[in-house]
């Protein structure tokens, strides 16, 4: 008799862990899955009164790696960055960390 009960504590402890590991794995999953979908919300649109907005750029735009301004000005619907950015001498002079303001076209939405 006390070794059955043993048997069934056994097995219900080896049920509950896997349950538990289980549980745990789907949490993770939905967090996971979640914070996937909240970043590529807010990169992309924002909120403007009750109107969802396409935004790909913010007014103050860093160069990154192997970008260039016409890679810059397609990607942020800015045709005028030079014009705009009195500090940039020469556009094929762009450089990771540069800082560049953006105002992007009115006619790209």
């Amino acid at each position: 008799m006390a070794a059955s009960k043993k048997s069934i504590a056994s097995t219900s402890k080896t049920i509950a862990d896997a349950a538990s590991l289980y549980c745990g794995l789907v949490l993770v999953a939905l967090i996971l899955l979640s914070s996937f979908r909240e970043n590529s919300i807010s990169d992309e649109l924002v909120m403007r009164g009750n109107q969802l907005l396409h935004r790909p750029c913010d007014e103050i735009y860093v160069v990154g790696e192997g970008e260039t301004l016409h890679t810059i000005s397609d990607k942020c619907g800015d045709p005028f960055i030079v014009e705009q950015n009195p500090h940039i001498h020469d556009p094929d002079d762009v450089f990771p960390g540069l800082v560049i303001k953006i105002t992007p076209s009115r006619s790209s939405n």
